[in-house]
This record gives C-alpha cells, sequence and structure tokens, in this order.
C-alpha cells in the first residue's frame, strides 16, 4: 500500500480558468438533483478518474463487484496519471460546464484543493455530502466522529462537507523529503554515506568521473529525479532551513510557523544559500537537467535502462518510483535513503507531511441523481471498513491478499498480521482500484499487514520504507508545521486566497528553477526576486492565512 509522492515543480493553471463556471453550468441548486438514469437495476453514474496503462475501470474487478454490491453502472471517463494534464482536464471539465455526476480523483495525480472545494461549494457544483453521510453512510460518520483532523479537513466553513479527502495514514508519507542513493556505488568506490551536504557533493562528482558502473563509459546520472514526484528541493533545502511540504499536485509549501506568527521561509538568506548550494550541484553536472522537465516515464527509462545501471541517487519518496522493484539483475536493491543531510551552519531538518492527502479526491456534483448520490455513499461507506479498504486497494481475497500464515510478520512487529498483499509481480492487472480507494487506511490497518523480514525484497517494500523514515523523524521540528490540512480560509476571501496562491507558486516555482538552472544569478537577481514575492501578493497571502489560523486557533 505504497503512495507515491506529489509532483514539486508544477505550473499551476490559474484558478480564474480553472473556476471559472459559468451559470449555464449548474443543473440545479445544492438542494435539488436531476432525475435518475438508469440501466436495467442500476443506477447510472457518470465518474472522472485517473487510471494507469494497465487499469481499464470499465472492467476492473473491483468496478465489478462495486457495481454488483451497489447497483451501479459506472460510465468513466480517465485521465492518465500524468498530474498536470490530468489537472488540466479536470478543471476544463469544471468551467465548460461538461463534468460529471462525481469526481473519483488520487490524491498525487489530481485532488481538488480546498480553495477548490469551497468555490465549488459556493457556486453549487459540488453536493453537501453531511446530511447523505449522516443517513446512509455510518462507517464514514463514525471515522469522522472518531478522528479530529479528518473532521477538520472535512467540513468547511460553512458546516457543509462538499468533498472527501483520503485518510491513509501513511508513516513513510508523514516524513517524504528523501533521497535515496546507490549503496552499491558507495561501496565499490569506498565511499560512506553522505553526512554533510559536501559529503554529498564529493558522493555525486565520484558517480560521475569514476565509472561505478563498471561499463567504461561516462554514462552515469548522479542524481536525476521527475516533475511529478521530485523531492530534489525539499529535501537539499532542509539542510539549510525548514523547508515545508506542500500540497499534492504543487510546489512545496509557502508557509510556516514561527511561534504562532505565520510566515515564509521563501525570501530568507537561508533560502537563498540552499538554492546557491543546489545551483551549484547543476553547474558540476551532477543534477541531470532533465529532473525539470522530465515525466515519471522517462525516469523510469533511465533507471530500468538494460544496458546498464545509471541512476547514482533520485530524491523521490520511494525507490518504485525510479526503479522496477524485483528487477531481474537485482538494482532495485542497491538504493538505500540518504538520512537528513546536516548544512554549513549545522543545521538538518526534514519535511513534515499531515499523515495523510491534504487534497479532495470525492467530490458528488450538482450533475447526480439523488439515487446516484446514495448509491455513491454506501459504495464509499463500504470502502471506509477495513474490509473494503483491503479488497478495493488490493483486489479480491486469494486475488490481490490472502489471510497470513503462521511464519509471516506483521510491519508492526508487536501484533498480529491479519492480511497479506499479494505481491505485484504475482497479482494480475486490473484487479484492483489501488490508490482510488485508499479512503481509510488507519495506521493499525497497515501496521497489521503481513510484510517480509528481508526489506529488500519486493514484498518487503513496506518495511524497508518503513526503516528508511525512522531516519528521517527525529530531524522533524513540528513547532514549524502550518497545520494546512485543518484550515479553511474565510469564505470571503476564498477567491482572492486561491488567485494569491495560484500567482505565487507559479513565481516560486519558476523562480527557484531559474535560480537552480542559471538562467537567473543568485548573487545578482535575488533581491528583486524577493521585491516581486511583494509585487504578487505575499504579504497579503501571509495576512489572509495568518487570520485563518488564528480562528482555528480560537476554535481548536
Amino acid at each position: 500500500m505504497t503512495l507515491r509522492s506529489p509532483g514539486k515543480i508544477t505550473i499551476a493553471l490559474t484558478v480564474a480558468t480553472a473556476l471559472a463556471v459559468t451559470a449555464g453550468c449548474s443543473s440545479g441548486s445544492k438542494d435539488s438533483a436531476p432525475k435518475a438514469k438508469m440501466d436495467g437495476d442500476k443506477v447510472v453514474i457518470s465518474v472522472l478518474a485517473p487510471a494507469d496503462a494497465d487499469t481499464k475501470l470499465d472492467t476492473n474487478a473491483i468496478t465489478t463487484l462495486l457495481s454488483d454490491k451497489y447497483k451501479i453502472k459506472f460510465q468513466f471517463q480517465t485521465t492518465t496519471f500524468d498530474g498536470a494534464a490530468a489537472k488540466e482536464k479536470r478543471q476544463i471539465a469544471i468551467s465548460s460546464g461538461d463534468y460529471p455526476d462525481l469526481f473519483l480523483l488520487i490524491p498525487w495525480v489530481d485532488a481538488f484543493t480546498k480553495t477548490d472545494v469551497q468555490k465549488l461549494g459556493q457556486q453549487g457544483v459540488a453536493v453537501p455530502l453531511e446530511d447523505l453521510i449522516k443517513q446512509y453512510a455510518p462507517n464514514i460518520q463514525k471515522t469522522l466522529d472518531s478522528n479530529s483532523v479528518l473532521k477538520a479537513m472535512s467540513t468547511a466553513p460553512d458546516g457543509h462537507i462538499y468533498a472527501l479527502p483520503q485518510w491513509s495514514d501513511c508513516y513513510h508519507c508523514t516524513y517524504p523529503d528523501k533521497l535515496w542513493i546507490n549503496s552499491a556505488w558507495l561501496k565499490k568506490l569506498h565511499l560512506q554515506m553522505p553526512k554533510t551536504t559536501e559529503d554529498l557533493r564529493t558522493v555525486l562528482k565520484a558517480f560521475k568521473t569514476q565509472d561505478p558502473n563498471g561499463n567504461g563509459k561516462a554514462d552515469e546520472v548522479p542524481m536525476s529525479t521527475d516533475t511529478q514526484d521530485s523531492t530534489l528541493i525539499g529535501f537539499l533545502m532542509n539542510a539549510f532551513t525548514y523547508a515545508p511540504y506542500g500540497a499534492n499536485n504543487g510546489v512545496p509549501s509557502l508557509l510556516e510557523l514561527n511561534g504562532d506568527t505565520v510566515a515564509t521561509p521563501v525570501d530568507k538568506p537561508e533560502w537563498r544559500e540552499g538554492l546557491k548550494y543546489i545551483n551549484s550541484l547543476y553547474k558540476d553536472g551532477l543534477i541531470n537537467p532533465g529532473s525539470f522537465t522530465q515525466n515519471a516515464e522517462a525516469l523510469q527509462a533511465v533507471g530500468n535502462n538494460p544496458a546498464a545501471v545509471q541512476l547514482g541517487s533520485v530524491p523521490v519518496l520511494w525507490p518504485g518510483i525510479f526503479v522496477q522493484l524485483g528487477s531481474k539483475d537485482g538494482r532495485d536493491k542497491q538504493y538505500d535513503a540518504v538520512p537528513p543531510l546536516t548544512g554549513p551552519e549545522g543545521k538538518s531538518f526534514t519535511a513534515y507531511n499531515n499523515p495523510t492527502s491534504i487534497g479532495y479526491t470525492f467530490m458528488l456534483t450538482n450533475k447526480s441523481s439523488k439515487e446516484a448520490r446514495i448509491a455513491a455513499l454506501k459504495m464509499l461507506d463500504y470502502i471506509y471498513t477495513d474490509e473494503g479498504q483491503i479488497t478495493v486497494n488490493s483486489g479480491p481475497e486469494g486475488v490481490g491478499w490472502v489471510k497470513p500464515g503462521a511464519s509471516d510478520v506483521a510491519l508492526d512487529t508487536k501484533v498480529k498480521p491479519i492480511w497479506k498483499p499479494v505481491p505485484d509481480t504475482e497479482r494480475p492487472k486490473n484487479v484492483n482500484w489501488s490508490s482510488m480507494g485508499q479512503y481509510n487506511v488507519t495506521l493499525a490497518l497497515r501496521n497489521a499487514q503481513a510484510v517480509p523480514e528481508d526489506i529488500y525484497s519486493e514484498q518487503g517494500l513496506e518495511r524497508r520504507l518503513f526503516q528508511a523514515t525512522q531516519e528521517y523523524e527525529p530531524h522533524v521540528d513540528k513547532t514549524q508545521v502550518f497545520p494546512e490540512a485543518q484550515i479553511w480560509a474565510d469564505e470571503a476571501s476564498v477567491s482572492e486566497l486561491a488567485t494569491l496562491k495560484t500567482n505565487l507558486d507559479s513565481y516560486v516555482s519558476q523562480g527557484e528553477l531559474a535560480f537552480i538552472t542559471g538562467t537567473k544569478n543568485i548573487d545578482t537577481d535575488w533581491d528583486s526576486w524577493v521585491k516581486g514575492l511583494d509585487g504578487i501578493g505575499m504579504k497579503r497571502y501571509l495576512e489572509l492565512n495568518q487570520k485563518a489560523y488564528d480562528k482555528f486557533k480560537g476554535v481548536k
């Protein structure tokens, strides 16, 4: 049950385009619903959802199971896992008025943000769910009542639940800014695991110049990543200053706490020094330029190049993003996590992610009939059970998971295992919904899965990630973490805040990229770039977030 990481360097579409819903888009008020469309005894529900190349949602085993169980005829319109393209398609559907009954999204692909949800709720596009939940979804209601963070995340300031986020209490995702390094190359070149920023520079130079893959060619790539999954800036910046983790499908967060004051680190001297360091690695050819342009498939192509192992290090959440787990030549076993580095001033932080996605993935729209809404909520209520989670994520029993044997060991060795995932290589394709169904993965459920003790086996991945994350957790400073998951903006400022965030995210992303790649000179252009932040609205952005934070503190 491994989640992929959100993208880091992505140019956002303007909110004006994304949410420009005209009056003609609405098909009734919040309290009305169109007439149900039926296919025999099944209610028709149109759904926009992402799917990878191996998943055909129309014929998927879980689709069939849920269709039969809840009398739903799904009509899927799919996007790929390319986050930028999927998000654009979703937003064009909204702005054109040609949107589905149900958005069933994936956090790290195309989840809605809080501002999206508030805007769509105000416009009547998103249907309030709280009464439907109380009447038809006891498992969801029980979870909301027992999980104060999830309830705060789900409930807009007007008291409505317009969309639900996924809750996947993922330990390794909580500390996401990792760097995976080729330990076999370290051993071959008689190098130690890097502990400081300068240690890393030494290692990357050796990877570039000393032919660690032994093929006599200078084809090694010291560091590379992709635009959707990158933790490059986050991991490296944390050796200079705390780098806050951002929302899914976006740039790193702009916000941190200084006591109870909402601030931003991106205009501080420490941030500048971090960018100078990253730029120095880039200038020396130690960071692949493709890191800022290529997608996940392109990164995988390098990681799985049959001619030679080429990747020296990759800043992403987990190794399966860049290399095929269970590779025939065992190359996937060569990569270990680099603990947070110590910078020149002795700082060593790691980012903190709320123990679940802060994006919103389940949204019923005003195009849906009452019957469709009830059926969809009943379906989701099943997904909220342990049985539903295991089945929807992994596949039917005996296909996607099996009962543990007497010798199996749970991820948390202190508990008894209750389920055992079938390895991806042994599981048939198109039998599960995977990340599209991770709505209530509690820590207890995750830790009760049987995981082999060999952390380098494909099936031992969760234990490998668990142990790696233990090296990161001590470096977090939670006092600096802005509690973005629970905080909603004042309704009157939603549009303004959304526009500010979009513009600032784009400005910061483009500026950081320019400083890293050298199209801007950080020595001569930094001051004017920082001044530009105020021109884009940083002071107002902080002011509005301070207001929201103060309200949160007052009612907490």
